[in-house]
């Protein structure tokens, strides 16, 4: 018997903190037919606020180091402001969302990131997925909202690389459903050249990923995205695909797909 599809989504803080923008996403995600679940970032509105309240951010290769006041203030932020705002939406929409950490049902179990060349404070990576709750959450009908925020089921809060999450919800998931997962952000798709944003690459296989690599095409953020779009290729999950808020729309044309050939 084949497996039902399975749409996961992951946005980032660009299209989070434009309310036009956030509000047009929504509303075509609503429109998925299929069951579906969303994973959400919002590293710039928890920089805006951290700055507000004179906590200056730190980042490390595009990652944040987040200390104890940095926890306080992204989990506030990103299970808090962001995951309600979001799930307050959806439930205008019609759409029977429901705002999750992953300490909530235990969802998402992580340990402390172990200190190799940079300690990164209290940044999680992930151990385990609750698949078979978020599975019965999904059977009734309910679009499970995750933001970057997992536990160590030892009281500790930590803070997770949305993306990371995506990937590893998609992973776990495909025990039961054919999974395709989605990373929409700013741009159409991996760009041939920066200054050019419809120079979209449109299929990118593991082999074409290591040289656009090594030529520098693909460098800073966009490595540890596209990696876990090959892990989560090579664990299972169908079809991994990367542009901008269209690709979710039954119309886009222009984005990435990944494959492993």
């Amino acid at each position: 018997m084949d497996k039902q599809l399975l749409k996961i989504v992951k946005i980032g803080g660009n299209i989070i903190n434009d309310e036009g923008a956030l509000i047009s996403f929504l509303k075509d995600f609503t429109e998925l037919d299929a069951p579906k679940i969303l994973v959400h970032g919002g590293g710039k509105r928890a920089t805006e606020i951290s700055e507000a309240m004179g906590l200056e951010p730190k980042m490390i290769a595009g990652r944040r180091v987040t200390d104890e006041a940095t926890l306080e203030v992204v989990t506030m932020v990103y299970a808090g402001l962001l995951n309600k705002k979001i799930t307050a939406q959806l439930q205008k929409m019609k759409c029977n969302a429901l705002g999750l950490s992953g300490a909530d049902a235990n969802c998402i179990l992580a340990h402390k990131r172990i200190v190799a060349e940079v300690d990164y404070g209290f940044a999680g990576d992930v151990d385990a997925i609750n698949s078979g709750f978020i599975k019965v959450l999904l059977q009734n009908n309910i679009t499970p909202v995750f933001c970057a925020i997992t536990h160590d089921k030892n009281g500790q809060l930590l803070n997770t690389n949305a993306d990371t999450i995506a990937s590893e919800m998609a992973i776990a998931m495909s025990d039961f459903y054919e999974v395709q997962l989605n990373y929409v952000f700013e741009l159409k798709g991996v760009l041939e050249n920066i200054a050019n944003k419809n120079s979209v690459i449109q299929h990118i296989n593991l082999n074409k990923y290591e040289r656009l690599i090594e030529d520098g095409i693909i460098s800073e953020g966009m490595i540890p995205k596209l990696h876990n779009c090959f892990n989560a290729l090579k664990r299972g999950v169908q079809k991994v695909n990367i542009g901008d808020a269209s690709l979710i729309q039954k119309t886009t044309i222009l984005f990435t797909e990944l494959s492993l050939k």
